[in-house]
């Protein structure tokens, strides 16, 4: 049986149920000159492959797309 009592304010969860706050994981260079790093329909897949990068040496994400400039 699943403790739905965890998830209650919903969020973001590893493999243990442990809470993580995305908030704290610093944003790589890649990010802050993405197209997608201000839209709202993306944040949450940012948010999980920053999360699931953290103490990686370098950083890569699939999704990168340059802004304009």
């Amino acid at each position: 049986m699943i403790d739905d009592e965890i998830y209650k304010n919903g969020g973001y969860f590893d493999d243990d149920g442990n809470k993580l706050d995305p908030d704290i994981i610093p944003k790589p260079g890649l990010c802050l000159v993405c197209a997608k790093e201000d839209n709202p329909y993306e944040i949450v897949l940012c948010n999980l492959n920053r999360l699931d990068q953290v103490g990686e040496a370098e950083f890569k994400c699939g999704a990168f797309e340059q802004k304009n400039k």
